[in-house]
């Protein structure tokens, strides 16, 4: 950075000096080429001040305010020039008085601009709070030298300090889009990822709010992935303080839904597990944090909907899940001794690891398996000693139980939030979202939590539901009929169905149709609260319902004729007849808002087609 600071002022520095010998040798307006040669000497003076202090310029204020500063010190040199034209010459040349005021007024400009520099890249400490003030060079764009102001104390000023110029950046971000723009284009990322990574807790959250903000184009969100966030917000969604997790999840959230391409970087660094894991918080007990389930591994919601569906006693199924949740684990197998049990719960929460214990080991493997057992013990009070230690800060995991009720709630809806957003389109991060506890986790969570955290749960369900739809492989994996958690999540949504006057509605309704090619022909739960969301319901709420329903009805869905029976069985087929349905249809088919979608179009004359073979005469209705 010093190296390429030098050779940006190398040149104006000599043309500097050009300029005042050559205004010793004028043949005219000696007058006004001094005063020119005094205020060249002056700039002159700066911009070797700011030659020695390159370590500390901050390069993109010194890129523009220098290149303005060379052009003003060529056309000072070029007058001087004419000015020494003598003999047949000079009398062509014809030099205005105004031009000398104007060449005089750009060199204190720039005498000012430079002035300003070496100011804004001095540490705040070291100038005793002056005021900075905006260079000439403002004039035309103050809010650039108010960014660029704030950029450089993010770069060399005090830790309070950086922090209100991060909280400034914020301000700036959230009124206007150009203004986020120019903070990226002026290189205000990095420092602010500086700052989120060693600031304290009010810096550390005002940055994390402005990068959130910054990422509102797919443009700006790539700048800020290639400076390195995601690395930097997975060590924060990891290690850092509640508090300051809720903005960073909400960040992540902002950039993932601006540009889809980041979501796999986020992926890459562990941040749909760190964030499933602070879903799964207190929402389902846990013995294992941040662990993904995989196929060779006990699911966790088997154990919790076994546990759910033989206990009817919310106090006895707490005290089976406290038994049974050992994180990730073999299946058991009923044999398993409480010793062997004990032992898989004490390794797993220990060592975050996966145990590979089975009842059927040898003599020598059990013995092998005490050893283990004995060291694990050692590293496991190791470990709580190091997390009290820790937790008094505020930055460990361990220490997240203390944290207020409302920081913990929105903590979990900002987690959704990015869950939601990672997964939209994206097969991968459904896989792992589904492998997980997540599916449990948004089930339980649109059940009994928080207004905020029940939407976003619900729009989550819909974007995972929905890359389920056209990916046959993560349907069959993660809503197979037979899976607990998929059971859960059925169950959760045809509730709020089931209630009609929800503002979930819409997101649910969307959710349960992704889901009509699940559902088995002996399934007689679903169609008929669909179709009572089509009477007297608001447009958008019988629209998204009449969507889902000719989801279950298509041909592309293998059982559309069952469905249809139960579309059919769901209404009131006397009632349909006496409406004549065929005259509504009539009318639908003259909407513009409904021809304008070729499907829509098709439709409703299959429909007509077929509906005047059942058309009522009296009160026949149809069969």
């Amino acid at each position: 950075m010093a190296d390429i600071v030098k050779q940006i002022l190398a040149t104006p520095i000599q043309l500097a000096d050009t300029v005042t010998k050559a205004a010793d040798d004028v043949n005219s307006f000696k007058q006004e080429c001094s005063e020119i040669k005094a205020k060249t000497e002056k700039l002159a003076v700066i911009l070797r001040q700011a030659a020695r202090a390159s370590n500390d310029l901050y390069e993109r204020p010194t890129r523009r305010i220098i290149d303005d500063t060379q052009q003003v010190i060529e056309k000072a040199l070029a007058l001087i020039f004419k000015c020494r034209a003598n003999g047949f010459k000079r009398v062509f040349t014809i030099i205005p008085t105004a031009a000398f005021r104007k060449t005089t007024q750009q060199l204190e400009n720039s005498i000012g601009d430079v002035s300003w520099l070496l100011r804004v890249s001095t540490p705040a400490n070291d100038r005793d709070d002056e005021y900075l003030g905006l260079p000439p060079i403002a004039a035309n764009e103050p809010i650039l030298c108010l960014i660029w102001e704030q950029i450089a104390i993010l770069c060399s000023g005090s830790i309070e300090d950086r922090s209100d110029a991060a909280a400034s950046l914020v301000s700036l971000a959230r009124d206007n889009d150009r203004y986020g723009k120019l903070i990226i284009e002026e290189g205000g990322v990095a420092p602010l990822l500086k700052l989120a990574k060693e600031g304290r807790m009010e810096g550390q959250e005002n940055a994390a709010r402005a990068i959130g903000l910054l990422g509102r184009d797919p443009e700006s969100v790539e700048h800020i992935v290639n400076a390195g966030v995601c690395s930097v917000f997975a060590k924060i969604l990891k290690e850092g303080h509640m508090t300051i997790q809720v903005v960073v999840a909400w960040a992540v959230s902002e950039l993932a839904a601006h540009h889809p391409k980041c979501r796999d970087h986020f992926a890459q660094n562990n941040t749909i597990r760190l964030l499933v894991g602070h879903l799964a918080f207190e929402t389902i007990q846990e013995h294992s944090k941040y662990a993904i389930a995989s196929k060779q591994t006990m699911s966790i919601h088997n154990v919790v909907m076994a546990n759910s569906n033989t206990n009817n006693s919310n106090n006895n199924k707490q005290d089976d899940d406290d038994k049974q949740l050992t994180g990730h684990s073999a299946r058991p197998t009923g044999k398993e001794t409480p010793n062997q049990m004990h032992n898989l719960v004490t390794n797993t929460m220990a060592m975050k690891t996966q145990s590979k214990e089975t009842p059927q080991h040898s003599h020598a493997s059990n013995q092998a398996n005490h050893s283990k057992n004995v060291k694990s013990n050692h590293d496991n009070h190791q470990y709580q000693q190091h997390q009290q230690r820790v937790s008094l800060i505020g930055t460990s995991i361990r220490g997240r139980e203390f944290e207020d009720p409302a920081t913990k709630a929105q903590m979990k809806a900002m987690a959704a939030r990015a869950l939601r957003h990672l997964c939209t389109g994206n097969v991968s991060i459904c896989k792992s979202i589904t492998e997980s506890r997540a599916l449990l986790c948004f089930a339980v969570l649109l059940e009994k939590g928080p207004d905020e955290v029940q939407y976003n749960s619900a729009m989550a369900l819909m974007e995972i539901t929905a890359v389920a739809e056209q990916n046959s492989e993560l349907r069959r994996s993660a809503f197979k009929p037979t899976s607990p958690a998929a059971k859960a999540v059925v169950d959760q949504l045809l509730r709020i169905i089931d209630k009609e006057d929800s503002d979930l509605l819409i997101p649910c309704i969307k959710a349960m149709g992704n889901l009509a090619r699940t559902f088995r022909a002996t399934e007689k739960r679903i169609v008929a609260p669909l179709v009572r969301l089509l009477d007297e319901r608001e447009a958008d709420v019988s629209g998204e319902a009449v969507i889902a329903l000719n989801k279950f009805a298509c041909t592309d869905n293998f059982l559309h004729v069952n469905h249809s029976k139960d579309i059919i069985e769901a209404g009131d087929s006397e009632v349909l007849a006496q409406e004549e349905v065929l005259t509504v249809l009539e009318w639908g088919s003259k909407q513009g808002s409904f021809m304008q979608d070729p499907s829509v179009e098709t439709l409703l004359f299959e429909a007509e087609s077929r509906l005047e073979l059942y058309q009522s005469r009296g009160s026949r209705g149809f069969h």
